[in-house]
């Protein structure tokens, strides 16, 4: 392993903690709370009914909480970072919305109490950006080493031969 596919390594597991930690603590700060005081952030926005209010309360947090543990310890990858920044993407789409229009509520991002503001926006873009990046490299696949390169392949090879000198 070069440097530089440690160093790869280790930022996208830093990135992995570090996104999975966040939904793991907003989940965490939502589930200390009752249910119904998450439930006036999200009818903040006005983009649900009150019956898709109440089902959000009570389940988003459960659902982040889920996520936040899937991405740190890194089971279903595609799945866990995708959601992860549909999510993202969504709760930043509605903030921004929020903001452009100059409403003044809680982002409910971590419980209440935190109004939206550049500083939320930028935290949270930047989550989005982390978590996009990280759907991305779920899907890369690394190319196969050739046997020229040094694989497994040429390993076997040097051993015992391309297999067709096996006879006695």
């Amino acid at each position: 392993m070069t440097f530089s596919s440690r160093a790869g390594w280790a930022i996208h597991l830093l990135l992995r903690l570090v996104v999975g930690g966040v939904f793991v603590y907003s989940a965490w700060t939502k589930l200390r709370e009752p249910w119904s005081l998450f439930a006036i952030s999200v009818d903040a926005y006005h983009v649900l009914p009150q019956w898709g209010v109440l089902a959000v309360a009570r389940t988003l947090p459960w659902a982040e909480l889920a996520l936040g543990l899937l991405l740190i310890v890194g089971f279903w990858r595609r799945v866990s970072t995708l959601a992860a920044s549909a999510l993202l993407a969504l709760f930043f789409g509605l903030m921004v919305r929020a903001s452009v229009h100059g409403e003044t509520i809680d982002c409910g991002c971590f419980g209440p109490g935190e109004a939206i503001s550049p500083w939320t926006l930028l935290r949270d873009g930047s989550l989005l950006a982390g978590s996009v990046f990280l759907a991305i490299k779920s899907f890369w696949r690394k190319k196969p080493m050739s046997p020229r390169a040094g694989g497994s392949e040429s390993l076997i090879e040097a051993h015992v031969g391309d297999g067709r000198n096996l006879t006695a």
